[in-house]
């Protein structure tokens, strides 16, 4: 059976070793009541919750959901699960006192998501879309669409989605045909059919709020003329009551690989009540506050699948004995010697350590980055809000797609360290990988959030968040260059970073002359940033941890484990990224050069 254990010890090293959020909250709003024993009791409860309320649930969760007649029911525990959740305020920890939220600040939610999303995403990904709703609702709605909608979500009594996908397209937004007729009083009629819609269709809350792209009459073809509206469930009443069921259904839902426990619906909109949220014709750009959301919080499905699989492969590897070591017997008294004692067992333990404590060093990071957005946007400072947007805009696609595709990885290795009973179903390990795989899909492909880094974020933002970031990660290089312990590392980063500004202008050169450049090169260029990236961080928490071991502080062993899992990224999963940079830069000929109808069979 799969088990879950919230990663306290490792999570406290990041925040208070590693990124001194002590320091970080008092400057800003709301960060003064994020006191030491206020986040211990967080994540105290958060990880209780976790462990023993939602990881029971994860296996038994894969017997799915049923649809009947238009209705939804979740699989058994889950509405009861949800019902604790509320109670417990947590959905709205981090949302605006004046929303009914408690005000806490954004990171201490993305933590909260990480232990929850880790015990059971399918599960996490009911309120995980809410928050998305919340955030474009508080960031692009009317005052009296906020008092209407954002505060029963916020409290959790309402739950929200996210509408885009349509039959017909994709990733593609500009072909969306759903219409939005004007009544004449402010609201719009919507008929349309969206598919793909994550919690469409539930039983965990009465009212569920729609986040929904549409065309107006008349409007300009393409993403120029799609609109966003708020579409409820049900009508609400003048005193916030539930009034008449609105003519949105689940016409049915997916039968999928992995996540079985989520509600993926098919939704006919047919002259459904909604309202205009934002400009006409910028739903798009508004849409995006929702997109964004939703991509960090799939970036936690990557470290958590990556924890996960890490938790249970480790004690499996440590109890099951199969050969003896090649360095000689390790246990004499036993028939075998463990797993974990083979040198190609350690690999795939220590790169799902890796990547598990890497990636949730960069998504902490970005968790920060999201303080100061929010605290700009409160302030009313659009410059301070640009400035973060930019830096945040420049990790999400590398957080979405490369903490995913190494999620998976880790996903894999897990099942390889069981064996044979890695593929059996009771065991649990195959449905993190069946659950693991939607991650490197929704919200952008891979290949969709390469083309965002590489297209928009690097090229047409002419390298400024990418300068940006290495800015950073020299100021870092600079202050530790010299220390002893350091040094093995540092040169290593140097030369990886003098590596990664080449390959960025070279490739910029090369596209200026051949636009196909940019999608030939934009996945391994996506990679090669991820590799480089989680370096930087892994050699900030080796630091950290040589201090706390100078220092005399906290556990000893704890710190060199830290370290030494530093130096087996360095040396053995760092080094990818040179096959991606090598690969980045080729002619894009031999993709292109072959005609359509020669790719036969």
């Amino acid at each position: 059976m799969i088990q879950y254990k919230a990663p306290l010890k490792d999570i406290n090293f990041l925040i208070n070793d590693v990124f001194n959020f002590q320091n970080h909250y008092q400057h800003i709003p709301g960060g003064s009541d994020a006191t030491p024993e206020m986040v211990d009791a967080i994540l105290g409860e958060a990880a209780r919750f976790s462990e023993e309320v939602l990881a029971p649930l994860y296996q038994s969760g894969d017997e799915g959901c049923v649809w009947n007649n238009g209705e939804v029911t979740t699989p058994k525990g889950f509405k009861e699960a949800y019902q604790q959740y509320m109670e417990g305020g947590w959905q709205g920890m981090s949302a605006p006192v004046e929303y009914g939220g408690q005000g806490l600040p954004l990171s201490l939610g993305v933590i909260k998501s990480e232990m929850i999303g880790t015990a059971n995403w399918v599960w996490g990904m009911y309120p995980g879309l809410s928050m998305g709703a919340m955030n474009t609702i508080y960031m692009h709605g009317t005052e009296e669409q906020k008092q209407t909608f954002l505060l029963p979500l916020t409290e959790g009594r309402w739950m929200g989605t996210m509408c885009l996908t349509e039959p017909q397209c994709g990733t593609d937004l500009g072909q969306v045909k759903t219409k939005a007729e004007p009544n004449g009083d402010g609201s719009y009629n919507l008929t349309g059919t969206k598919i793909f819609i994550s919690s469409g269709e539930h039983d965990l809350t009465d009212q569920i709020v729609h986040i929904v792209l549409a065309r107006l009459p008349d409007a300009p073809k393409g993403t120029k003329g799609i609109s966003l509206f708020i579409v409820p469930k049900y009508h609400v009443n003048a005193d916030g009551s539930l009034g008449e069921r609105n003519a949105v259904s689940c016409g049915s839902i997916e039968e999928k690989m992995g996540i079985h426990g989520s509600s993926t619906c098919v939704m006919n909109f047919d002259g459904a009540k909604g309202f205009l949220i934002g400009p006409e014709h910028k739903g798009l750009m508004c849409m995006f506050t929702f997109m964004n959301t939703a991509r960090i919080g799939t970036s936690i499905q990557g470290v958590g699948t990556a924890e996960l699989s890490f938790q249970n492969a480790l004690p499996y590897a440590r109890d099951r004995r199969s050969m003896r070591s090649l360095s000689g017997t390790k246990s004499p008294d036993q028939v075998a010697d463990a797993l974990i004692v083979h040198p190609d067992v350690r690999r795939m333990l220590l790169t799902q350590k890796a990547i598990a404590e890497g990636g949730r060093a960069m998504l902490y990071h970005a968790a920060r980055l999201a303080d100061h957005m929010m605290a700009a946007h409160s302030k009313g400072d659009s410059a301070g809000y640009e400035a973060y947007d930019d830096k945040l805009g420049f990790l999400t696609p590398i957080l979405k797609a490369f903490l995913t595709e190494l999620g998976y990885e880790a996903a894999n290795h897990g099942v390889q360290i069981y064996g044979g009973h890695g593929f059996i179903k009771e065991w649990g390990m195959e449905q993190i990988i069946r659950d693991a795989q939607i991650s490197k899909l929704y919200e952008g492909t891979t290949g969709v959030q390469a083309l965002d880094l590489l297209g928009r974020k690097i090229l047409l933002g002419k390298m400024k968040s990418f300068n940006e970031f290495r800015a950073e990660m020299k100021e870092f290089i600079k202050t530790h260059k010299n220390t002893r312990e350091m040094k093995p590392l540092i040169r290593q980063l140097k030369r990886a970073m003098f590596q990664w500004r080449i390959g960025t202008f070279r490739i910029a050169l090369k596209a200026a002359k051949n636009r196909d450049m940019v999608g030939a090169a934009s996945v391994d260029y996506l990679m090669y940033s991820g590799y480089i990236i989680m370096a930087f961080f892994w050699a900030r928490m080796a630091d950290a941890a040589y201090s706390g071991i100078k220092a005399g502080n906290g556990d000893t062993d704890f710190y060199k484990a830290k370290i030494q899992t530093a130096q087996f990224y360095y040396d053995r999963l760092l080094p990818r990224a040179k096959a991606h940079g090598k690969m980045m830069l080729k002619d894009p000929k031999s993709l292109m050069q072959m005609k359509d109808e020669h790719f036969s069979f």
